[in-house]
């Protein structure tokens, strides 16, 4: 294997495994949770905290399993891609992942909101459902920060491969 399929697959191994292994189960064990909370406690505070871990227990459920189902195709597309043509491969890849790093500013802005609202329901709303939906929110904001530090932490070797290949490979002058 060559040092750019090494890296192509390092990236997407470390996409499926912390989908698989980290994203999935924290997605699960939210639902689990909202389900103990539902049970065991009730009113305002129960609500506070049952609402936001179904709802961001389910987005991580499905984007967890989304990621991990579609990775090994992706990769055998992209790496049959790569072999045949490296100009297509290219002229597909890269506008992808330029995509995925333009996000992640919007990714830390959503989990600032999520801490920032979390903080003012938690500590100046002085109601149950504020203590609990604010100190959901705070946890979610740390596990989004978490999740995406590590992903956008393995897309820059990966993206960096894309653009030294990317000159190699353009077409000349016609």
């Amino acid at each position: 294997m060559n040092d750019f399929l090494e890296i192509l697959n390092t990236y997407f191994w470390g996409e499926r495994t912390e989908a698989l292994f980290f994203i999935v189960p924290i997605g699960v064990l939210s639902l689990v949770f909202a389900g103990i909370v539902y049970r065991t406690q009730q009113g305002g505070f129960m609500w506070g905290i049952v609402i936001p871990f179904v709802l961001l227990g389910l987005a991580l459920l499905v984007t967890g399993a989304a990621v991990s189902l579609r990775t090994p195709g992706q990769v055998e597309h992209l790496t049959a891609l790569y072999e045949a043509d490296k100009a297509a491969f290219i002229a597909e890849e890269m506008p992808r992942m330029e995509q995925v790093n333009a996000n992640w500013p919007r990714y830390v802005a959503m989990y600032v909101a999520f801490l920032v609202i979390g903080s003012v329901l938690r500590f100046a709303v002085h109601t149950e459902w504020a203590l609990s939906a604010g100190t959901a929110l705070i946890l979610f904001a740390a596990i989004g920060l978490f999740i995406d530090g590590f992903a956008e932490r393995r897309a820059e070797p990966y993206t960096k491969a894309l653009e030294e290949l990317s000159p190699r490979v353009a077409p000349g002058p016609e």
